[in-house]
């Protein structure tokens, strides 16, 4: 005789995102308050890694970070030295960094209820992520996200993802943050071309979510490039907001199903990253991706030529360089070698191919099929409209 036990779980998740300034102020409570946001009321053990890059550029944080300890000893307790990692995708392409990382949480004996402060870009938030929900399945992580892309799209998220056997993210976990600290000052330190980078999620999201918020990006622009830090504070917010409110409500927030919505123009995106061996940064790569889909979308007549225009202004216009000859690469069979971001794209969500795209500004779609001989004429457009500028 067979026998079903039905078992059904519902899990409640809930972080806070806080934005604000001079996070290791001793003076600025957000930090212990947030450690203590449960009401536990004891002394809270941390470890805390930097990426290296910014620790380059913040020379004084490690002794930001331990005045701030020291201030504040009833509550907080430094596990240990400051731990300084790589930055950038070097972090996410070496697993035996993971590896590091464990150890030494490991042998900080940290346990379920310490926490790992994670101070860096979204390649680090990634994989020191991926190694504290390894460890005895899962420390309490609290991000804070250091560059525009991690502040507003990357390190508000619920999960991590390293490279592995040349696959973007091939290895991570669901893990949701204990806390999402966004500390805008870091922002002041990015060299320019990180400080752009984040700009095109935000235009990702409004394409397909808000068109309020692209109108205001393209209004906005140039005042990207020009290091205008309180529009760029603007665009974080909301662009946070957006991520947050799609995690929150869109009904599948660890990516069950079959679509990855928010992951627009990222089908080539990714594939441009792996084909330059990462010369091309994520955010660089999203500006093509997101422009060379919404060239597709309007061939297939999902967005009008007006609207094209208005994407590739407001890309153009706040400083990114939209082709890369990447795009011409072709594979042993003599297709795209960028179509292969499709099959990876697939074969990482599982079933049936779902790739995100415009209906109208401020809309999306789901599409289950694309067609490459269309989409191949959406590339030979953007290599020659890009070009002409």
């Amino acid at each position: 005789m067979t026998t079903t036990v039905p078992q059904r779980i519902d899990v409640r998740w809930e972080f806070p995102v806080v934005f604000t300034h001079a996070v290791f102020a001793p003076a600025n409570p957000v930090l212990v308050e947030t450690l203590n946001r449960l009401g536990e009321n004891r002394r809270h053990r941390a470890m805390l890694f930097i990426d290296g890059h910014v620790a380059k550029a913040n020379p004084s944080l490690t002794q930001q970070a331990a005045t701030y300890f020291a201030a504040h000893p009833a509550k907080l307790e430094l596990v240990g030295e400051p731990q300084i990692t790589p930055g950038g995708e070097a972090v996410k392409n070496d697993f035996a960094l993971v590896e590091k990382f464990i150890r030494l949480m490991l042998n900080a004996h940290l346990d379920r209820q310490s926490f790992v402060i994670i101070v860096g870009g979204g390649a680090v938030m990634d994989a020191v992520g991926l190694a504290a929900a390894l460890v005895h399945r899962g420390l309490r992580q609290v991000r804070v996200p250091t560059t525009v892309l991690g502040q507003n799209d990357a390190g508000v998220g619920v999960k991590n993802g390293v490279n592995f056997l040349g696959g973007k993210n091939a290895i991570g976990t669901f893990a949701p943050p204990f806390a999402v600290l966004n500390d805008y000052d870091f922002l002041l330190t990015l060299p320019d071309r990180d400080w752009l980078c984040g700009v095109s999620e935000a235009f990702k999201v409004s394409i397909i979510r808000d068109r309020p918020f692209f109108d205001q990006l393209c209004a906005s622009a140039a005042k990207y490039p020009a290091r205008d830090f309180t529009a760029m504070q603007v665009l974080v917010k909301r662009c946070a907001e957006i991520h947050l409110e799609h995690i929150r409500t869109g009904g599948d927030p660890f990516e069950y199903g079959r679509a990855r919505p928010l992951d627009f123009g990222h089908w080539s995106a990714h594939k441009l990253e792996l084909l330059s061996g990462f010369r091309i940064s994520h955010g660089e790569a999203v500006a093509t991706g997101v422009l060379l889909d919404s060239i597709y979308a309007q061939k297939k007549g999902w967005i009008t030529a007006a609207e094209l225009t208005l994407i590739r202004d407001g890309l153009a216009g706040s400083g990114f360089r939209l082709w890369f000859d990447e795009l011409d690469q072709r594979d042993a069979t003599g297709a795209l070698a960028v179509f292969g971001g499709l099959r990876d794209f697939q074969e990482h969500l599982g079933g049936e191919l779902t790739v995100t795209f415009p209906r109208g500004l401020g809309a999306r779609q789901e599409v289950h099929e694309i067609d490459l001989t269309l989409m191949e004429s959406a590339v030979q457009e953007l290599r020659t409209s890009t070009r002409a500028r």
